[in-house]
């Protein structure tokens, strides 16, 4: 079985409307596509930019308040949880579907939603991407404390976006290893194999509440041959030849052999875009993502590629990957 679990859906406007690739996937593309490529299962969640951001201040790149929406991501986790338990269940029957959150703004609303939802739609963990809505990762040990104690509740598994530049704030991988450090009953996954960065690496190695996931694996690959700032700088890297993604991976799993899950990040395993006169172009596929992964011998494949992710996961009936 190989299970990818770290996967998009949905619409995302800012993108969108400023004319950045990807913007949009839905559940029947990711499916069909992956199981093109081998994929089983998906964890999935929304899109990152929400309703609670103003749309004419988006077309002009900024992520302000004043929008259509008052709670972040109501409208959209209730809108994705939908697409996979009635408009496609037979579709939504492969996948595992988290629900995000911001872990700073509007804490007690979401949490009044998420225990609505919850009681309607099974979800199995909670999802962050605080760099994109400038949004403190580190806020869940102060405002945001009330979703650690609902993870704790109900037993879920955070995700959490990672990031070693200087110049992101929201999300160090540091920050997110503090958190877990200081909530050792709940479970922690680090997504984009903390950009290769090997002291934080081995910290999720040390500490039994937390893995790291390896998304958007190539072209975090191609951003240390390119000398790409939002990588690990040389003197903290894993050590590997980053010219070929597949042995990079193999090194990983190697090194972190009960850590390292593996995920995708689709449609996200590209990035393409004019940002600030810049032309960005970081382009991988689908097919060539799971390549990495179906190349490792037969153990690792399977501990990266189903048994640590659900070590992460801890569902009460694992029968649920065998419905539909």
């Amino acid at each position: 079985m190989l299970i990818d679990c770290h996967n998009h859906l949905g619409v995302d406007l800012f993108f969108y409307l400023n004319g950045y690739h990807p913007y949009a996937q839905d559940l029947p593309a990711m499916v069909t596509e992956g199981r093109h490529c081998g994929v089983d299962h998906w964890v999935v969640f929304p899109m990152v930019a929400n309703l609670t951001f103003d749309v004419a201040a988006m077309r002009k790149t900024k992520l302000i308040g004043g929008g259509v929406e008052s709670v972040p991501y109501a409208f959209e986790n209730t809108r994705m949880l939908r697409e996979i338990y009635e408009l496609y269940p037979d579709l939504g029957a492969k996948t595992l579907p988290f629900v995000i959150l911001d872990p700073l703004r509007e804490v007690d609303a979401q949490v009044r939603g998420l225990r609505s939802l919850a009681a309607s739609y099974p979800f199995y963990g909670l999802k962050i991407q605080a760099t994109m809505i400038q949004s403190d990762v580190g806020a869940l040990l102060k405002e945001g404390r009330a979703f650690l104690e609902l993870a704790e509740e109900l037993n879920l598994p955070f995700l959490i976006h990672s990031s070693v530049a200087p110049e992101d704030t929201w999300s160090q991988a540091s920050t997110i290893l503090r958190v877990a450090e200081a909530t050792p009953k709940v479970r922690f996954c680090l997504a984009h194999s903390c950009r290769f960065d090997r002291e934080c690496l081995d910290r999720v190695a040390d500490l039994p509440n937390t893995w790291f996931d390896c998304s958007a694996h190539r072209i975090h690959c191609e951003g240390v041959v390119k000398g790409l700032g939002y990588v690990a700088p040389a003197a903290r890297r894993f050590p590997s030849d980053y010219r070929d993604p597949a042995v990079v991976l193999r090194d990983m799993a190697e090194a972190y052999p009960r850590k390292l899950i593996w995920g995708s990040d689709t449609p996200f395993q590209s990035y393409v875009a004019h940002i600030d006169g810049t032309f960005v172009s970081l382009r991988s596929t689908y097919k060539a993502e799971t390549a990495c992964v179906q190349a490792l011998p037969e153990p690792l494949r399977r501990a990266v590629g189903q048994d640590n992710l659900l070590a992460l996961l801890q569902l009460k009936d694992e029968r649920v990957l065998t419905r539909g």
